[in-house]
């Protein structure tokens, strides 16, 4: 195999008394693409920075090429002392880089370039800091949720450009989609130290979960051990007289081993706190309308909700989707048409900015809303200890200030809070933001045995499949459709996903009763058609895209025999050059197919004039 062109091995990094990382390597070769994971508060910001150079380690060693180019993107971007953002990017390009770049990558990211930077809001600045890092094309991409405060189409368009790329990354995200297309081996960093699997995010579960199995089997074995070395020293003939100090020193060593053993970080339990039935409708809407500053962000639309129901609703920022959900929950009246809520209706509502939380409180008086140290979950009393244990907090913890708990620890304090108090109906505006991949999964799990309604505002593409029994999406000029399932199936029916707010435009217009016209009446001169050559390639090109992934499967075969580059390096770089040489052209295919097949859709959904 090809040398690595980043090497971190035997980290070492803590904080205080705390070990963060204890023994901790990561290799990043040529083109590879490493999803990073691990548990909130594991330590994977951190070894990303020790990766890119901007924490110096407790103990280990950090090794780049020379003349590797490296870029960082961190999950707060400052782009403090620069005029615009279009000045922001271009300081990022280094010699020999292509100058028009800054630009076009600003400009596919909705922005102009001519902002300043003291304006932008989270999402903005992101998406400048996400320009500045690919701008340059460099070996290694070092992104620390690069997701975070994206919209979907954002999300897509990253996801697309990052695949076309020929730069070795590493990734930190909480979202499974983006990791299950981007990853092709994944690095958990758990308790300290890491573990490499050399297969993308969608065997990486199974394998997480394997390897937790094991060593609770191993755990079991060791307990049993010490029991009968127990039993040995209690009751054995030859120690009725005197110990055998082998034999004692032994035992001492495995009850050591076992006190020191570091299990699995705790599992958060979800559990939300049910209220009395609501009725069977819970919020119905009809013909509403909103606007702001002249623009209809709702525009005639008519919803019913009824109890049990999981609805998702999915648009571009700016398009309107916390004003509908207020809407819909009665918070904000809408300027035309009616809302009516059902009888009975207990709502709990996760806030994404969280705002809710008061910055100066502890977190115990912020579980307990300052009432003692007791916690009313399902009815019945808790203490406050063991409740924030469920959610993975310490006890140690309980007087830290909410203002210096990170963002995930931050987003678990709303989630623990709003799973005590009692409800029919929970509203989730950007749930999954700071979440790691377990708390989601149980996140999911209790969403799925809710008994009421859930409404939820999320870009996060697997969290609705998994969750959502129906979507409500963005059309264009403040029109909303409802959709039967979750994202994908929202997608299957509507030939495409989440478009930019600008480029969304509105739905075609429904057929109307054609006038008497002339009996040659033609097409309209703007309906879509497609040319002969196009109608050929959208017959051909699913042949060569399965040829194509054929010869790609067939050289990842040859390049995963790891004595390759050692016994023949020619054959090596062949190989490697050959495999980026068809993902790109299977890239292209798929993009000029998809292309194609929705202006076929187009054509025939048109309405003869």
């Amino acid at each position: 195999m090809a040398p690595p062109l980043l090497l971190l091995q035997g980290i070492r990094q803590g904080f205080g008394t705390t070990p963060l990382l204890r023994d901790a390597t990561l290799s990043v070769g040529p083109g590879e693409r490493l999803a990073l994971v691990g548990r909130n508060g594991s330590g994977k910001s951190t070894l990303l920075k020790v990766a890119a150079g901007l924490v110096a380690p407790d103990g280990g060693t950090r090794f780049v090429q020379p003349g590797v180019t490296l870029r960082y993107l961190p999950q707060e971007p400052d782009l403090t002392g620069h005029a615009s953002t279009l000045s922001y990017v271009e300081a990022a390009l280094g010699p020999g880089d292509d100058p028009y770049r800054a630009r076009h990558l600003l400009e596919e990211l909705g922005l102009t370039g001519e902002e300043a930077p003291a304006n932008l809001s989270g999402g903005e600045a992101r998406r400048a800091a996400l320009a500045a890092v690919l701008a340059p094309s460099p070996d290694i991409l070092l992104l620390d949720e690069p997701t975070n405060h994206l919209d979907l189409p954002a999300i897509e368009w990253l996801e697309a450009e990052l695949a076309g790329m020929r730069s070795a990354m590493v990734i930190i995200s909480h979202d499974r989609r983006f990791l299950e297309s981007l990853s092709r081996a994944m690095v958990w960093l758990d308790r300290g130290t890491t573990r490499r699997l050399d297969q993308g995010f969608a065997g990486f579960e199974a394998w997480r979960d394997q390897v937790l199995e094991e060593e609770e089997r191993d755990a079991h074995k060791l307990a049993r051990e010490i029991v009968r070395e127990e039993h040995w020293l209690r009751y054995g003939v030859t120690a009725r007289r005197k110990r055998n100090m082998r034999r004692v020193g032994e035992l001492g060593a495995l009850r050591e081993k076992h006190r020191q053993r570091r299990g699995p970080q705790g599992a958060v339990r979800l559990a939300a706190t049910e209220a009395d039935g609501s009725g069977s409708q819970v919020t119905v809407a009809d013909h509403v309308a909103k606007l702001y500053d002249g623009r209809a962000v709702v525009r005639d639309v008519s919803v019913r909700i009824l109890r049990g129901d999981r609805v998702g609703i999915v648009g571009p920022n700016g398009a309107g989707k916390t004003t509908l959900l207020n809407m819909l929950t009665g918070v904000l009246k809408p300027d035309a048409g009616e809302v009516r809520l059902g009888t009975g209706i207990e709502m709990v509502t996760l806030d994404q900015r969280r705002t809710s939380l008061d910055d100066a409180m502890t977190l115990s008086d912020s579980l307990t809303e300052g009432r003692g140290d007791m916690v009313h979950v399902g009815g019945a009393p808790r203490h406050v200890i063991g409740y924030m244990k469920d959610f993975l907090f310490l006890p140690e913890q309980a007087r830290t200030p909410l203002g210096v708990l990170s963002g995930g620890e931050r987003a678990r304090v709303l989630l623990a809070r709003a799973m005590a108090r009692p409800s029919n109906l929970l509203v989730l505006d950007e749930p999954t933001n700071d979440l790691d991949l377990e708390t989601l999964d149980l996140l999911q799990e209790m969403i799925a045995e809710y008994p009421g309604t859930v409404l939820v505002v999320s870009h996060d593409r697997d969290f609705l499949d998994r969750v959502a029994t129906s979507v409500i999406a963005y059309e264009g000029e403040g029109r909303w459709q409802e959709y039967a399932g979750g994202y994908s199936d929202m997608v299957a029916q509507r030939g495409h996903g989440v478009r930019a707010r600008a480029a969304a435009g509105s739905p075609s217009p429904a057929p109307r009763a054609a006038p008497a016209a002339a009996p040659a009446e033609r097409p309209a001169a703007g309906r879509p058609r497609l040319t002969m050559s196009e109608r050929q390639a959208l017959k051909t090109l699913p042949g060569e895209m399965e040829k194509l992934s054929a010869e790609i499967a067939k050289l990842a075969e040859i390049l995963a025999d790891p004595q390759l580059y050692a016994r023949d390096p020619v054959r090596f770089a062949k190989a490697t050059e050959l495999l980026a040489g068809r993902q790109k052209a299977l890239a292209e295919a798929e993009e000029r197919w998809l292309e194609l097949e929705m202006r076929r859709e187009e054509a025939e959904a048109a309405p003869a004039r």
